[in-house]
Order: C-alpha cells, then sequence, then structure tokens
C-alpha cells in the first residue's frame, strides 16, 4: 500500500525486521513527512529553536546538512561527528526512506546526484546524468510532485528576443534558457551530494573517501544553503517593500547570486561569499563589472559574508552598499 511520499509499507513489512528497528523505521519516515510540509525559512527556525545554537557560522553550516530534520544535535560537536552519529549509524534507515520518496527509480537517483552536485540547470543536469528530455523531464516532474526539488525559473532573455531584426551567430541561435532546480530540504541534497556517490563504500564501514571528499567540497556545497538563506535575509528586510522578482540571476555569461527587484523600481544586487577569507573591495569592482553589463544601476548593493570584510570594504559602507555578516543571520529567527 502506498501512502502520500510514495512509502511502500508492503515492502517495509516485507524486510523482516524487528519491531524495534520496525518502530525507528516508522518514526524517521514520519520525521521526513514532516519535513516535505515545510518551507527552507520554516525549517531553518525549527532546527535553531531544536538545538539554540550560540554561533550563527555553526548553525548555517549544520543546518545545510541537517535541514529538515527534526532531529537534535549537539552543537558542540564537529560536523563530521554529527554526520557520522546522525546519518552514518542510520545508513540503512535513511537510505530506505529516501529511496522510497524517490520511488527507487535509479534514473531518479542520477538525476539528483547530478542536480546535487552540478550548477543546478537542467539541461546540464540532464547531460550529466546521461538523461534526454524524455526521461529527464518525466523524474524532473516526479521530484517536483514528491516536494523534493522545486523551479528557480530563469529571467534571461533569449538573444531572438533582445535582437529580433538581427541576424544571429549559431551559438546565439542555438542557446537555450536553463531554467535552475533547488533542493526544498538541505538533508536530501546533502544525501545525494555525498552520500549516494559513496554508498557502497559506507554500507562496508570504509569511510575514508567519503570522509576525505567532504573535507574538499564541505565550503562549496554549503555555499548554496548560504545564498538561499541571504535571499531570504534580504527579503526580511524588505518585508515592507513589494517584491516582484528576486532570487540568482544567470545568462550565458554572467551569474549574479541575488537579483531583487520591487514595484518601485528599486534593484537590489548580492553576492555571497561562504569561504574562511574576508571580502574585500575587489569583489565589489567585479559585481560592479557584471551590473554594467547587464545595463543594471542598483539602488544597493549587498555583500554577506561567512567571516566578515576588509576595513576598506567597511569604510564604504552606507545607503548604497550594505554588508552582512553570519550574526545578522538571527534576523531570521524572528517570525515578523
Amino acid at each position: 500500500m502506498l501512502l502520500s511520499g510514495g512509502v511502500n509499507f508492503k515492502k517495509i513489512f516485507d524486510l523482516n525486521i524487528s519491531l524495534p528497528l520496525y518502530s525507528q523505521i516508522i518514526y524517521i519516515y514520519v520525521k521526513i513527512l514532516l519535513m516535505l510540509k515545510k518551507q527552507l525559512i520554516e525549517q531553518f527556525r525549527n532546527f535553531y529553536f531544536k538545538n539554540y545554537y550560540d554561533e550563527m557560522e555553526t548553525l548555517i553550516e549544520h543546518f545545510s546538512v541537517f535541514g529538515g530534520l527534526d532531529i537534535e544535535v549537539d552543537a558542540t560537536l564537529s560536523i563530521k561527528e554529527l554526520i557520522h552519529t546522525h546519518i552514518i549509524k542510520n545508513f540503512d534507515i535513511l537510505n530506505e526512506k529516501i529511496l522510497s520518496l524517490i520511488g527507487h527509480d535509479p534514473i531518479n537517483i542520477r538525476l539528483l546526484q547530478a542536480l546535487a552536485v552540478g550548477d543546478r540547470r537542467i539541461f546540464s543536469a540532464f547531460k550529466r546524468a546521461g538523461l534526454n528530455n524524455g526521461n529527464g523531464g518525466g523524474a524532473l516532474e516526479f521530484l517536483q510532485l514528491q516536494g523534493l526539488i522545486s523551479m528557480e525559473y530563469s529571467r534571461e532573455k533569449h538573444p531572438k528576443d533582445l535582437y529580433p531584426n538581427s541576424k544571429l551567430k549559431r551559438e546565439l541561435a542555438r542557446h537555450r534558457i536553463s531554467h535552475k532546480v533547488l533542493f526544498n530540504h538541505p538533508i536530501i541534497r546533502f544525501w545525494f551530494y555525498f552520500i549516494s556517490p559513496f554508498k557502497q563504500k559506507i554500507q562496508k564501514g570504509e569511510l575514508y573517501d567519503f570522509f576525505s571528499f567532504f573535507d574538499d567540497k564541505q565550503s562549496q556545497y554549503t555555499s548554496l544553503v548560504f545564498e538561499e538563506l541571504s535571499a531570504l535575509l534580504l527579503n526580511y528586510n524588505l518585508r515592507d517593500a513589494q517584491i516582484l522578482t528576486s532570487g540568482s540571476y544567470w545568462n550565458m555569461n554572467i551569474e549574479i547570486d541575488i537579483l531583487t527587484i520591487t514595484n518601485k523600481g528599486d534593484v537590489y544586487v548580492g553576492e555571497c561569499k561562504w569561504t574562511n577569507h574576508k571580502v574585500n573591495k575587489k569583489e565589489l569592482h567585479k559585481l560592479n563589472e557584471k551590473c554594467e553589463k547587464l545595463g543594471l544601476k542598483p539602488t544597493q548593493t549587498i555583500f554577506f559574508s561567512k567571516r566578515g570584510f576588509s576595513k576598506e570594504l567597511r569604510s564604504l559602507e552606507g545607503a548604497s552598499l550594505a554588508l552582512y555578516s553570519a550574526d545578522d543571520f538571527k534576523a531570521l529567527l524572528k517570525s515578523r
């Protein structure tokens, strides 16, 4: 019998498991179903109030892994210790639940892995996963219906629309605008970014390659969750304005982490830096160059940084330049 979320209870009973383990499976299944109904901001707040972090940087780092799971974690432990305790030790249970959510379909697994590690663009994910528009599109629709992913639609205009009376170069004429995909829950992206590719070794207890890969890619992985939370923080601070469009912007040649436009024509452009280096004036010049190429005149330029800003950049802060560090994300914990 299939219930919401695609869980096959007959399959669970056929596993011939003990009652205590079965109870664990049901418990985690219910947690996952609850997770699927919550927006990212709710998940972030719930995770905080479940664990009460002192440091926002640590909260964001841990949320990028465990976000969406209603669990208590010890914030004093290292992220790798927590992964071992809450994910590796529960691998078989979590694996069965996640596979149930995606229908045990290898195509869905391939697509989710490609989306997790790639640039999130649909066509490049299809190519990475070895899928076409048919089977890839079907998998994409299924995963959306399951509540695991959502679309981030491109705001790029096709060269044919920009230059309707011009003969375009073949490269421009054949350009395909590609939408992107967002994972609705950090834990699902974490699973297909880190866990799924090392599934067989993890099952054997061989964890060296997995943790080595995690060490190498953790900062890059966390940066997307930080970007999503940064967009939420900006929208929170603009809550009295009417936002017409918000999110990342990309076209053939340029990507900007955040581009938000209000009904009054105010333009907010932001970049997010989850690195161990302070953001300096050079990054401001880079962002200004992107805006010039796009013909944008920002009302305000914003930087979100894990580790703060150089003194030179701080000296420029004002109405046209806003700087947010990790501690500023405490604002997201408020209900209004």
